[in-house]
């Protein structure tokens, strides 16, 4: 039985591996090339962005290329990685359960969070390698009440440099990504095929068939028995609408912005960034340096690298975005939105002032990628693990099955559907398999 995944990410990686040991043969599509992390210094990348050298935000794909970035609004980027190991390459290496609006539709990923956990290997950052401030902003939160806790981390640390550089990828591979799994999978025999960009699922007689993969001006044609899409929450809608298949416009980002100040010597980037984190339900609060804000953020030119202090605040946001066919997002803050981004501003503020660190606090860049919500599971549909109007023989495998927005780290969430996914697959679960 022949399966093809799109994508390699957390939720792609992940069933390919599950259903490559379970007897399938699987050959996985990434739009994307190999990874290769950053590995310059960052500091010519800081002065040009104080001369207003960098231009927009999507300048950071021409240094960077497994970084994507697109514009949903005037004011909101979404961010995302198209590389082998997808976005897992460059994220800040958290392992946090999040399941909002999962359990509401009767679907519990506990078991798969516990196995992930087990095989990947949680741990906090020692409090030993917090830089001082951090572990102010951590004590001055205590004082509030906000019952802050060390952020479940996949890092080796005996291989961490304490670069801070988690999201331009780690150079020493201390930080987990779902490569490893990538390098399962083709132990076993599966096949990873890069600089493949999926147009279209082929579907013939009501089922999915096989997937069109663009090579140049041309297209090749590969046949499945089972076609897998974990392209993500913008990356699946274009190529269901181009295999004329729905798409919910739900799209949801967990908005992120980061309130900056200045703290003498706060040396922020000599620590991984997100050493602690408090979920406040509606938004979460984290350190974080956020350097695509510092390098294209106009308000923020000018600053400190060594004096930098940022708190980010996280947001569970509307889901309310659409994603076209030709790629083109289009998501807006809800009044909603902004009174939470406000609620979170003021609250980090507070533990900002609480522990020393100075104004003027100056809101950084508005950008998400935490991207979901466009192929929602229903309740009716958790049995099965496949959105019931989807033809027989496609199934989805990332966050976009998620009907809501987290405001939380969505790593082992996206993997634990993925695993959930592949597991009906084998099993048969799935209405109409």
């Amino acid at each position: 039985m022949k399966a093809i995944v799109v994508g390699s990410g957390a939720g792609g990686a992940t069933a390919a591996r599950e259903l490559q040991g379970r007897g399938l043969d699987v050959t996985l599509l990434e739009a994307g090339s190999p990874f290769k992390p950053f590995t310059r210094r960052i500091g010519w990348a800081t002065g040009a962005s104080r001369m207003g050298l960098l231009g927009s935000e999507r300048t950071i794909t021409r240094f960077f290329p497994p970084m994507r970035t697109v514009r949903a609004s005037d004011e909101l980027v979404l961010v995302r990685g198209v590389t082998t190991g997808g976005t897992t390459t460059i994220t800040c290496g958290n392992l946090a359960r999040a399941d909002k609006g999962l359990r509401e539709i009767g679907l519990d990923l506990t078991p798969e969070f516990q196995e992930l956990e087990r095989e990947v290997g949680v741990t906090p950052v020692p409090r030993d390698r917090w830089r001082p401030v951090s572990s102010a902003m951590f004590e001055a939160a205590g004082d509030l009440g906000l019952d802050p806790a060390p952020t479940p981390k996949a890092v080796d640390m005996d291989r961490c440099v304490s670069c801070g550089l988690c999201e331009l990828g780690c150079a020493t591979r201390a930080k987990w990504d779902t490569r490893t799994f990538l390098g399962d999978l083709t132990a076993r025999g599966g096949r990873v095929m890069t600089n493949s960009p999926v147009r279209r699922v082929i579907v013939e007689g009501g089922r999915a068939v096989g997937v069109e993969v663009a090579r140049g001006r041309s297209a090749e044609r590969f046949d499945a028995d089972v076609v897998v899409l974990a392209a993500g929450g913008i990356g699946n809608p274009p190529i269901l609408r181009a295999s004329g298949l729905e798409v919910r416009d739900g799209l949801w980002v967990d908005v992120v912005m980061t309130v900056a100040g200045t703290s003498k010597g706060s040396r922020m980037l000599e620590e991984q960034p997100m050493v602690w984190s408090t979920d406040r339900g509606k938004f979460m609060l984290s350190p974080y340096f956020d350097l695509l804000a510092l390098f294209f953020h106009k308000p923020w030119r000018g600053r400190s690298v060594r004096d930098h202090v940022g708190l980010m605040v996280k947001v569970a946001d509307s889901s309310e975005g659409t994603v076209e066919a030709d790629g083109t997002v289009r998501k807006t803050l809800t009044g909603e939105d902004v009174r939470r981004l406000d609620e979170g501003r003021d609250l980090a503020i507070k533990v900002m002032e609480g522990a020393g660190v100075e104004g003027p606090f100056v809101d950084g860049l508005l950008n998400g990628g935490h991207l979901g919500g466009t192929v929602p599971l229903s309740r009716e549909d958790v049995d099965g693990m496949r959105p019931s109007h989807l033809p027989e023989g496609l199934w989805v495998a990332d966050l976009s099955l998620a009907p809501r927005s987290q405001g939380l780290p969505t790593v082992l969430t996206a993997a634990a559907l993925g695993l959930r996914v592949a597991r009906r697959i084998v099993d048969g679960a799935g209405p109409g398999e």
